[in-house]
């Protein structure tokens, strides 16, 4: 009984520590006080730009409970604590290199578009088209289009 209370407290531990460390890469940054479905205006820079994906934590979630069931089926009274333990600590760090090595880095293209009200507004793009500095543009759900 007491290994079990161990072992969910030691989850909701790991769970809570790693969810705190979550971040979600900054996609496109708006200066307008304004937020239109819409918008007009002309593109003032287009730079590439890397983009380095941060893990979600699930990789890690996962490999903690995954290496904690293995580890619990290892030895009995204390050794079986200190191998769940072992266990989960282990398999959150394989989790967390798993889901990093799966979101790789990757080039996009940074564009600045001068809005029509004089505000700037910044989007990251996969493919920038036939666009270039200069060219009148509209803004629908955070992509450029020419227009």
């Amino acid at each position: 009984m007491k290994t079990t209370q161990t072992l969910a407290a030691l989850m909701i531990a790991a769970s809570a520590l790693i969810t705190g460390c979550s971040s979600t890469p900054m996609q496109s940054t708006n200066y307008s006080t304004a937020s239109n479905d819409s918008t007009y205006g002309v593109i003032d820079s287009i730079q590439i730009v890397r983009i380095d994906p941060a893990t979600s934590g699930v990789g890690a979630v996962t490999g903690g409970l995954v290496g904690a069931l293995v580890g619990n089926q290892v030895g009995s009274g204390s050794g079986r604590t200190a191998a769940t333990a072992a266990g989960a600590i282990g398999g959150a760090l394989v989790g967390n290199n798993v889901e990093r090595n799966r979101n790789q880095p990757y080039d996009a293209y940074q564009i600045t578009v001068r809005l029509d009200n004089g505000d700037y507004r910044t989007v990251n793009q996969d493919s920038v088209y036939d666009l270039r500095v200069g060219n009148r543009v509209r803004m629908v759900d955070g992509r450029v289009y020419r227009y």
